[in-house]
């Protein structure tokens, strides 16, 4: 079996997704192929990841390929192609991404899956991605493939409907959804032989039912707890929470980041708002900052040893792969078309994220029915943006682009329809060649 990572340079994320395969006995003897523009960093994944093939017996064989030209031979005869790119990184592109918006009084947390910030994240990706899609088209077209990067449901959209190339979207955030309400409402002893059903979108999942191990319902509790913890003070959940008050469920997808999903909490004629829901402004960029520092500081501390120790962690990927290699299921919170109306009261076209059975026969989504219709409108708030940048991605319109924009709920509420044209023409101007042309 072969392994491609694309954007193997995230050096502590190729090393979970691929240290978990390295774990798994149905994995561990694969071909592991490193893909990244970036050399430097490619060659301290690799370095990493041999040190922990090394320590967990040796048995993968990791050869990584730097650059476009070596793309090709990246992906050729993979089963499997895990991307986690980020086009334009942190500089210039997201610092673009926050600091344009910000002259018009347009401010953010994360800016990655939504906003003017996940809308520009999308159009330099979904290109490079149907670069991809075309390479695996001809040197590995049975492959599946995984997809880590944001903004999720733009990208899985347009794989999904423009290219032929088998893909699942994966995030962290559904199987650690109900654990970190439990825990965080000092309700642990619910955790065990809990059931619980989660639909929606990516970032904006709901957890629509939660049970104990003897079917009794969780909600009423944790309504009431939620509530008294938004009174006590501040704390790292408060949007979630005010979400569990005024919209009646929890949501799979952090506070800052649902902060900017919607036009109700973070308003310059309101700043109190901000306080009040201990809303993190201009997280994302001191989050890369951190990071680029860690993987630093862990590479120089990791690099000189010749064997690590790992640890499979709960990421979706190898578990995916396990299942479909050995055909023992595996479910999954997934993101896929909603095709046959897996969830009846969104569009079909839309990318939504619902349980999967996964086995040998692939990824195989499930119905999941109708959304309480407060949610559903919430999710349809930002899938109106995802199709219109898709369809920007695939006309390249750039009026297309201005209707995202316009339709994205925080932007909407914030700035008029000339500063949403202004705004959207300079950061175009500012991303340069990391964009096609729209016309």
């Amino acid at each position: 079996m072969k392994i491609t990572f694309m954007g193997a340079g995230s050096t502590v994320f190729a090393r979970n997704v691929l240290g978990d395969c390295m774990c798994a006995p149905a994995l561990r003897d694969s071909e592991i192929a490193l893909y990244d523009i970036d050399g430097e960093r490619l060659g301290q994944s690799e370095a990493i990841l041999s040190a922990i093939n090394h320590g967990l017996g040796n048995r993968a064989r990791v050869k990584s390929f730097p650059g476009v030209e070596n793309r090709r031979e990246a992906l050729r005869g993979a089963g499997f192609v895990v991307n986690a790119i980020q086009v334009g990184g942190y500089e210039p592109a997201t610092v673009a991404d926050f600091e344009i918006p910000k002259k018009y009084g347009l401010r953010q947390t994360i800016a990655d899956t939504l906003g003017i910030g996940g809308i520009m994240r999308a159009l330099r990706t979904i290109p490079v991605m149907e670069e991809f899609a075309r390479d695996m088209e001809e040197v590995c077209p049975g492959a599946w493939l995984l997809n880590y990067t944001n903004p999720m449901a733009m990208l899985c959209g347009y794989m999904q409907t423009y290219t032929s190339v088998k893909t699942v979207g994966l995030c962290h955030s559904v199987q650690v959804c109900s654990e970190t309400l439990l825990k965080s409402l000092g309700m642990e002893d619910k955790l065990e032989g809990r059931i619980e059903r989660i639909a929606g979108i990516n970032h904006m999942a709901w957890l629509l039912d939660i049970r104990d191990a003897g079917g009794n319902d969780l909600y009423p509790e944790i309504k009431k707890r939620a509530a008294e913890k938004n009174r006590n003070g501040k704390h790292s959940d408060m949007v979630r929470f005010d979400y569990i008050e005024k919209l009646g469920y929890y949501c799979t997808e952090s506070s800052e980041h649902n902060a900017e999903y919607n036009p109700f909490y973070i308003k310059a004629k309101y700043p109190e708002l901000i306080k009040r829901f201990n809303i993190p402004l201009d997280e994302y960029p001191r989050r890369c900052v951190s990071q680029i520092a860690g993987w630093n500081k862990e590479y120089a501390s990791l690099a000189g040893n010749k064997e690590l120790t790992h640890e499979r962690s709960r990421e979706y990927a190898s578990y995916i792969m396990e299942a479909i290699v050995s055909g023992a299921p595996y479910k999954i919170g997934g993101n896929v078309l909603n095709t046959g109306g897996l969830i009846e009261n969104l569009p079909r076209e839309a990318c939504v994220e619902v349980p999967c059975l996964v086995d040998r026969n692939g990824v195989t989504p499930c119905h999941a029915g109708r959304l309480p219709l407060q949610l559903a409108a919430m999710n349809m708030s930002n899938i109106n943006a995802q199709l219109l940048t898709i369809e920007a991605a695939r006309t390249r319109k750039r009026e297309h682009i201005y209707h995202a924009a316009m339709m994205d709920p925080h932007t909407a509420a914030e700035l008029s329809l000339d500063d949403i044209v202004r705004m959207v023409d300079e950061l175009i101007a500012a991303h340069g060649p990391l964009l096609p042309t729209y016309r």
